[in-house]
């Protein structure tokens, strides 16, 4: 393994999703604090964005559930077994993840936001507007059983 690298997290959710979930992550508005370590003038100009980019770490879960091999997609066995790099899921060995959430509004430190599918209380190792420009490039496929997993991941949460 490589060198360990520690985070100090840039800021904090605050409401929205109280539990993890593997469904229903659409239609919840949460916030994302800005810690007090940095200037409010960080954020100047980000309201102008309609989406961030948000790296984050799965705070609830345990190193314990670090999944290193090839395992079907929520242990469904009509899903081919994938190996942990093709997982998006809190099995990682650093148990981060990525985030497109919309952004409603800015008020001082607080980024209010919909669609965010991290939990209270999750530290929040880096955040950005999201460039459309340099997202992918080109046709983007993935495999079969993707489209058919999250199906209702987007789902209105109240609608359950």
């Amino acid at each position: 393994m490589s060198e360990a690298f520690e985070f100090t997290p840039v800021a904090t959710v605050v409401g929205g999703h109280t539990i993890p979930a593997d469904d229903f992550q659409g239609g919840v508005e949460s916030i994302i604090r800005l810690s007090a370590d940095f200037p409010v003038e960080t954020l100047q100009g980000i309201e102008e964005f309609s989406h961030l980019a948000v790296v984050w770490h799965f705070h609830l879960a345990s190193p314990d559930d670090v999944a290193l091999h090839a395992r079907s997609p929520r242990n469904n066995p009509a899903w081919e077994p994938s190996g942990t790099f093709v997982h998006r899921n809190h099995r990682r060995p650093n148990q981060l993840a990525t985030s497109y959430p919309r952004l409603l509004s800015v008020d001082g430190r607080d980024l209010h936001v919909t669609d965010l599918d991290a939990v209270d209380g999750t530290p929040v190792l880096d955040l950005a507007p999201y460039f459309p420009a340099m997202g992918p490039r080109g046709p983007v496929r993935v495999a079969g059983w993707v489209d058919e997993m999250l199906g209702d991941y987007w789902a209105d949460a109240g609608k359950r």
